[in-house]
């Protein structure tokens, strides 16, 4: 089941839900209003599985900075968010679709236990500009059904993301492969 904004205030305050920094303005009636940090990564050439992505690293200035097509931009998600009791769910939203942007497609579910700044994966059907602290997508938090099992006590590859983060699907081949 889904939680709604105030059920999410609620949670917030009983400290069952991480969000920081938070802002109570941001909850609408299923979801929180999440927004674009200042970093972007830009992947650089052609990308492969086994191989660490190449990157550049742009700070986006207070103007903007022009997200163009046909690049793979990984940004990050101003908010930390998290929760050992609940799932999450990160998306982008009509705002942002409406603007030709394709953000964190891939990879919405944030399990339980699993306190980030979301690594968002961001597309851009024609150039269009972004800015920091902007609203990029929405949360949703979900109620588990069973035993609960923290992402942070039985996965590691991601469990200690800080920021911004390449795929690490690389370190699942043999060194050397393919």
């Amino acid at each position: 089941m889904i939680l709604t904004g105030p059920a999410i205030a609620t949670a917030v305050r009983a400290g069952e839900i991480t969000i920081a920094p938070y802002d109570p303005a941001r909850l609408s009636p299923n979801a929180y209003d999440w927004r674009l940090d200042d970093t972007i990564r830009i992947c650089d050439g052609d990308l492969d599985a086994a191989v660490a992505t190449t990157f550049t690293e742009r700070t986006i200035p207070t103007a903007g900075l022009v997200l163009e097509p046909g690049v793979l931009h990984l940004g990050v998600t101003l908010e930390k968010t998290g929760s050992e009791r609940y799932a999450q769910l990160l998306n982008g939203d009509r705002t942002t679709g409406a603007l030709g942007i394709w953000v964190h497609v891939s990879a919405p579910l944030g399990h339980q236990g699993h306190a980030i700044h979301w690594t968002l994966e961001i597309r851009a059907a024609k150039p269009v500009r972004v800015y920091p602290g902007m609203t990029f997508g929405k949360l949703v938090f979900l109620t588990a059904l069973g035993a609960p099992a923290s992402y942070q006590r039985q996965h590691a590859k991601y469990a200690a993301t800080r920021g911004i983060d390449i795929s690490r699907l690389y370190e699942e081949f043999p060194q050397g492969a393919p």
